[in-house]
């Protein structure tokens, strides 16, 4: 039960057997007078000092009320610091191994520094706002976005925890990084075909796959050659090749989704003709986690050490140099020290075939939730989001159809 204590003064045994309180000496007039106490959830007794009276009893009567209605805090637990609070959300995510890389990262280098030292009820929204604009600022809206999502979620873990009772991330004063999603761009089937004719004969499949199935790069570098049916006329997209920090593995493909993809006769033909010039091989990597057994697949494509494909030599020696020539990007320039530099940006990635896949099979009248599931997107909404602009347009189909309907009436 909720009680106030005066800590000025003390209870003392008077001669006719009475007890009334004293001045304590050791404690008279030193620090504010009344202590508010009241029991936590667990049963423990939990104080906290007022100078009068009416505040301490206002304040444990308070105290024990929320406790009563499951809504207790403690007052204490907003002098934890966020880097606590922090290493339990982490530990917490049921997350694939390069998202749980990515969170990581983007503590250590963005929230952590600003706020790890920092007691939970000293953070401001004031701050976390002003901290947002510098991320952006110096870094990018994307990064503002991945460092946001880490600071919210430990302070939303805060306050399921008890540590606070609300998340200055939510408040009205910050603003949220917005989602920027520019329209797509699709690149026309001639500079597709150039793309694909530039690139040397080991790798020309490469651009087939992404242009002609969909396929992500990942998953390209993962192809073996038991994930094609050519019976049933379908590619079983099953692993990609994933970057996991300085490691390699195998994995699900993204969204932890396998699926089916339609294989068209004319690249599956590329196919048969690729396999007799360069048969498959054996190659192992771990599966999901670098420290996991290793799985073997019959790789379609191995780099020219005899390794596996990495996106960022093939990036570097074949798709930029293949862009130039196509004439979608300028001609690499030579640093001081000889090294190629080509100036691309977020449009020119091999990401950018899967889109010209997306326009050709929405135009032919495949539907958005077959799109999705041949891209291998969780959400449909998305690719509807990403892809609106390239349905085609119903205005004929409109005009067809009121004409129609009143064209009796111009008979009449």
């Amino acid at each position: 039960m909720a009680f106030t204590k005066d800590q000025w003064t003390r209870p003392a045994k008077q001669p006719d057997g009475t007890v009334k309180r004293v001045r304590n000496e050791a404690r008279w007039g030193r620090g504010k007078r009344w202590l508010a106490v009241w029991l936590d959830p667990n049963g423990a007794e939990r104080s906290k000092a007022f100078d009068t009276k009416t505040a301490a009893t206002k304040y444990a009567a308070a105290m024990e009320t929320d406790r009563e209605r499951g809504d207790y805090f403690d007052p204490e637990g907003g002098k934890a610091k966020l880097a606590e609070v922090a290493a339990h959300w982490l530990a917490s995510r049921d997350v694939d191994p390069s998202t749980e890389i990515h969170y990581e990262t983007k503590w250590r280098l963005h929230v952590g520094p600003a706020f790890g030292n920092r007691q939970l009820r000293s953070i401001r929204p004031s701050e976390i706002g002003s901290w947002l604009t510098r991320v952006k600022t110096a870094y990018g809206p994307s990064t503002a976005r991945s460092a946001f999502l880490v600071l919210n979620g430990c302070l939303e873990l805060a306050v399921a925890d008890g540590l606070i009772k609300k998340n200055p991330a939510q408040s009205k004063l910050v603003t949220r990084p917005a989602t920027s999603r520019s329209k797509v761009h699709v690149w026309t089937p001639d500079l597709v075909d150039r793309i694909i004719d530039v690139h040397p004969d080991e790798y020309r499949l490469i651009p087939i796959l992404g242009a002609a199935c969909g396929l992500r790069q990942g998953e390209i570098f993962g192809l073996a050659l038991e994930d094609f049916d050519f019976e049933e006329q379908v590619i079983r997209v099953r692993r990609q090749v994933k970057k996991l920090g300085k490691h390699f593995v195998f994995a699900l493909p993204k969204n932890d989704l396998e699926r089916e993809v339609p294989l068209a006769a004319w690249p599956a033909a590329r196919v048969h003709e690729y396999v007799e010039r360069h048969a498959p091989e054996p190659y192992s990597l771990p599966w999901e986690r670098p420290d996991n057994e290793p799985v073997t697949a019959n790789l379609l494509f191995r780099w020219l050490d005899g390794g596996h494909m990495k996106a960022r030599n093939y990036d570097e020696v074949v798709w930029k140099p293949a862009l130039a020539a196509a004439g979608v990007i300028p001609p690499a320039v030579r640093d001081a020290r000889g090294r190629r530099h080509f100036k691309t940006d977020r449009t020119t990635g091999l990401h950018a075939l899967r889109h010209h896949y997306a326009s050709v099979s929405l135009a032919d009248g495949v539907n958005i939730k077959e799109l999705a599931e041949y891209l291998g997107h969780g959400d449909p909404g998305f690719t509807l989001a990403l892809y609106t602009h390239l349905l085609p347009s119903s205005h004929d189909r409109a005009r067809r159809a009121i004409d129609a309907r009143f064209e009796r009436l111009s008979a009449a």
